[in-house]
């Protein structure tokens, strides 16, 4: 693992989290409401977890609440690696299983105590007939 790999390994906090249209280039926030809020946790022995969640989230009572709150939210977790300026992920649990077994590519850029990370275009998990990526700023988390 080179040093800029090692450099990524800990907990990061989001900052921002916005998609990007292939078809149009628009970019809007993922998520309408307040910001959203959410960890990354890169462990030295190569377990990757991501939970983000939307601003303004209720608790849930009914079953329509209960199907905003999930769909408002991405978790993922599974072993990671890396190659160059990217770390792919081998999905083995996650909130939409359409991603479970899957590889999902992070490209990102680490400045400091700032991570930029870009997904690869892929179709939008809530819209799936458009193609998109997101585009999240991480903070190291203190």
């Amino acid at each position: 693992m080179s040093d800029s790999h090692t450099k990524l390994i800990g907990t990061w906090k989001l900052v921002a989290f916005d998609v990007e249209y292939q078809d149009s280039g628009a970019r809007e926030p993922y998520f309408s409401a307040a910001p959203p809020s959410g960890y990354l946790i890169l462990t030295p022995e190569g377990r990757m977890m991501a939970l983000i969640v939307g601003g303004e989230r209720e608790p849930g009572q009914t079953e329509g609440q209960h199907a905003a709150l999930f769909h408002s939210m991405i978790a993922y977790s599974g072993g990671y690696r890396f190659e160059v300026d990217q770390f792919i992920t081998t999905v083995d649990v996650s909130w939409n299983e359409a991603w479970t077994g899957t590889e999902q590519v992070r490209f990102y850029k680490l400045d400091g105590e700032r991570l930029d990370i870009l997904t690869a275009w892929m179709p939008h998990p809530a819209h799936p007939e458009r193609i998109a990526r997101g585009i999240l700023s991480w903070e190291r988390a203190k």
